[in-house]
């Protein structure tokens, strides 16, 4: 952590350009009061950068790897989607070069196909437990001050009255010509939250699991090993504060791009 705010201490280029990171923008508050009305009160100091900087790697390579994992489960499973997202990245990136991260707002299946897994796979099946400010009513039940709340998006994305009597079902079109917003804003889908406690990695995560599941379907044709068939695949969920699969996602990989693309 020290090595990467020495680094961008002595970056002054990124200054004159105006492209700051998220390192940078931490550096920029440095010594700053942690509460803007107290100016005699704490300051903020290396090491809050640090567990900061810690925090936001930590907490986003757990999660992310156990979204790629569904969701290329759920893709082996359904073969019809996973051909579906193929032919979309061949007619966005074509064959003869890589995807970039540029090539993935235009996207559009890939998206749906993410949203879809969030709804049946949330990887924080319960959120982080809150704790009620003050006495409340919310649709007819009294929540007391201090009492613990647990939200369930795991059961809010297999409600049927939200999503028709084929919840079960993984089926990305459901989002197609939708609203849905999944950064919090609609709370039939809130995997990351919703609120001023939200997730804070909500655009690193899904930027993250976006770039290297386009990668992983566009390099590589899947299938299951040793003739397993796509109904054979156990989908069975680990449950914890987070929820992996029951058993990690085994799978065979064949190179389908041009060969002069490097296969670095």
């Amino acid at each position: 952590m020290e090595q990467i705010i020495k680094d961008h201490e002595q970056d002054s280029d990124k200054d004159e350009k105006g492209q700051k990171d998220f390192v940078d923008i931490l550096l920029a508050l440095l010594h700053q009061p942690l509460d803007p009305q107290d100016e005699d009160g704490p300051v903020v100091e290396r090491t809050h950068i640090k567990a900061i900087v810690m925090t936001m790697i930590i907490a986003g390579v757990d999660t992310s790897a156990t979204t790629v994992e569904w969701v290329m489960s759920a893709l082996l499973k359904h073969q019809r989607v996973m051909k579906k997202l193929q032919d979309e990245l061949e007619s966005v990136v074509g064959m003869s070069r890589k995807v970039e991260e540029t090539d993935v707002e235009k996207l559009s299946y890939l998206d749906m196909v993410v949203k879809e897994t969030l709804r049946l796979y949330p990887v924080a099946p319960l959120l982080v437990p809150r704790e009620c400010r003050e006495d409340v009513t919310v649709d007819g039940y009294c929540i007391k001050k201090k009492s613990r709340v647990i939200v369930n998006v795991w059961a809010m994305g297999r409600d049927s009255k939200v999503w028709s009597e084929n919840v079960e079902e993984f089926c990305p079109e459901r989002f197609s010509n939708s609203n849905v917003d999944i950064r919090g804003l609609d709370f039939r889908l809130i995997p990351f939250g919703s609120g001023r406690r939200k997730c804070p990695g909500i655009h690193l995560g899904l930027t993250t699991v976006k770039i290297v599941l386009a990668q992983l379907v566009h390099c590589f044709n899947w299938e299951l090993p040793l003739g397993m068939s796509p109904d054979e695949l156990d989908m069975t969920e680990k449950f914890g504060l987070a929820m992996p699969r029951t058993k990690h996602l085994l799978a065979v990989p064949t190179y389908r791009l041009a060969s002069d693309v490097g296969k670095e």
